[in-house]
């Protein structure tokens, strides 16, 4: 199993408005690609910045395959698409994992 964690730091200002958006339209569009199987997001706790929240998306694959053709093929334009709607209003970082059995 592959793990694509995407951990965002988003202003307190428009945390509200990019919750629904993520939850609406952005996650569901990278389920949409088919190449995750399953989606989780949390809120990271004990983030000391007063005027940022953070949350690490979790997106799960059975290969290294599909995340490689997610990030060639599906993730720029979705990356593009976030950068446009919330520019200055966020960082974001990418972590590539994979599951030790």
């Amino acid at each position: 199993m592959i793990l694509y964690n995407v951990t965002v730091g988003v202003d307190k200002e428009i945390e509200h408005e990019w919750l629904d958006w993520m939850k609406g339209e952005h996650i569901p569009d990278v389920m949409k690609t088919g190449m995750f199987y399953d989606s989780k997001m949390y809120k990271v706790l004990g983030h000391d910045d007063p005027k940022t929240t953070s949350y690490s998306i979790q997106y799960f694959a059975d290969s290294i395959g599909k995340v490689e053709e997610y990030l060639n093929e599906y993730a720029p334009g979705l990356i593009r698409e976030h950068q446009a709607k919330y520019r200055d209003r966020h960082v974001a970082f990418r972590t590539l994992l994979e599951e030790i059995p």
